[in-house]
């Protein structure tokens, strides 16, 4: 097991080494995200919808 004092310099070093997001970079990632969420949710609902509509229509024809 490490020193603690040691874990701490050792984690503060790593850290300063993660290059992070611009907020640009941020901003477009987020655009994205919602976009692609919003076309699977879009492709999900007609996938529901072909699926409740074959079904109906089957059991209507045997009921």
């Amino acid at each position: 097991m490490a020193n603690p004092l040691q874990f701490i310099q050792q984690t503060r070093s790593e850290v300063s080494k993660v290059v992070w997001p611009t907020r640009r970079e941020v901003g477009l990632s987020t655009v994205m995200v919602l976009i692609m969420a919003t076309l699977t949710a879009i492709f999900f609902f007609f996938v529901d919808w072909m699926i409740r509509s074959g079904l109906q229509l089957i059991l209507g024809f045997f009921g």
